[in-house]
């Protein structure tokens, strides 16, 4: 069991150690790119990882999550080689692919991997732990490596990729020390056991339903304020020097929350903290809206805290209400959902923002979260409580 979670830990801080993220789009334009090629690149990644969202966790239940986590971590491993000794675009859309793709067979995988882990040992009441703690190495991780990143790129753009390459590779290892648990047999038809798995979650089974669809909205609801945070630091006329150091503190701020998502778990329960996510999530979208201060930073914390506790939370719930024969794919079907929803409201989200303003665009993405979230959540809290 523990070697298990070491490996997981690992593979978890080779993927969210990210050196590169404060320096790339400066690095895309020393190498001739400009911002139109910079969201090709962007939607490369993000097309690969969606195509292969949910057939990875498929991939996961039938081949194995082990196996799945070797190949994810070799792809992004080559990833990033591809990035540190290339220069065209061609070649970073290459890139790209292999890191969307290695990126889609981790997902959903690990999450699956280590709730089989303590149900293997009788230890599936301390899941919710494990998963927070890898949640705050996650975001730790990325808050460091945004120092560091920015402090190699002073010598050499090239010099991040290299050590990210390294970092990367730290991963293969890990996976490769993993024990497998729980594999299904080989069946007849993959395409038919895939519609059947999705069939199950969204149709047959209405309160796994309800909890992905929640769980989705949330997912993209956060995921969304991420990319507000520089737009409202600009409005503000923040300091660039100011912008990694609040990043920075965000980051360590969802870590830290998602260390005692267990704990807020246990004390509110499932049906408060249900309504409580969504509260304080939609919630700090108006607020934001009408603070466009520097007291907006005390709204972003609070909701970046919120943050660290939904994902482990919400994540928990689907675990606790699947099968280990299909949890991976089931965990795949949220992380589709996530990405897809955001896919869709992005571009109007930003077109609000340009056109009119940024409170605007607050507003409407409070309203696009609230009026779904609601409705899935008062569906969730109806629904009987048998999973069958």
């Amino acid at each position: 069991m523990k070697r298990n979670i070491l490996a997981l830990y690992i593979i978890k801080l080779s993927k969210w150690f990210t050196l590169v993220m404060p320096i790339i789009v400066l690095f895309y334009e020393d190498h001739g790119l400009g911002l139109q090629d910079v969201f090709i690149l962007k939607s490369v990644y993000s097309i690969a990882a969606v195509a292969l969202e949910i057939p990875s966790g498929y991939l996961a239940d039938v081949w194995g999550r082990r196996k799945c986590l070797i190949l994810g971590c070799i792809l992004f491993f080559f990833g990033y080689l591809c990035y540190s000794f290339t220069s065209t675009f061609a070649a970073f859309a290459i890139a790209e692919i292999l890191l969307g793709t290695g990126q889609t067979l981790v997902n959903g995988a690990d999450s699956a991997l280590l709730y089989d882990t303590t149900v293997q040992y009788k230890k599936e009441n301390l899941y919710l732990r494990y998963e927070g703690r890898i949640t705050m190495i996650g975001n730790f991780a990325e808050a460091i490596a945004g120092i560091f990143g920015g402090l190699l790129a002073a010598y050499s753009l090239r010099y991040p990729f290299y050590a990210q390459a390294l970092i990367a590779f730290s991963g293969i290892p890990a996976a490769f020390a993993l024990q497998e648990l729980n594999i299904k047999s080989k069946v007849q038809s993959p395409v038919q056991e895939i519609v059947r798995i999705i069939r199950y979650s969204l149709v047959t089974n209405k309160r796994l339903c309800y909890n992905i669809m929640f769980s989705g909205i949330i997912g993209a609801a956060t995921l969304t304020m991420a990319w507000f945070v520089q737009p409202y630091l600009m409005y503000m006329n923040t300091p660039t020097s100011w912008f990694g150091v609040i990043w920075t503190v965000l980051n360590l701020t969802v870590g830290i929350a998602a260390l005692y998502s267990d704990r807020v778990d246990s004390y509110f329960g499932p049906k408060k903290m249900g309504i409580l996510i969504l509260t304080f999530v939609a919630g700090g979208y108006v607020a934001l809206a009408f603070n466009l201060t520097y007291a907006g930073l005390a709204i972003l914390f609070v909701f970046y805290i919120i943050r660290g506790f939904a994902t482990p939370i919400l994540k928990g719930y689907i675990n606790q209400m699947t099968f280990s024969e299909m949890r991976a794919t089931v965990l795949s079907i949220r992380n589709f959902i996530i990405r897809l929803m955001f896919a869709a409201i992005a571009p109007f989200i930003g077109w609000l923002n340009d056109m009119y303003s940024l409170r605007i665009a607050l507003l409407a993405s409070a309203a696009i979260i609230m009026v779904p979230g609601a409705l899935f959540l008062w569906l969730q809290l109806m629904a009987k409580p048998d999973k069958e």
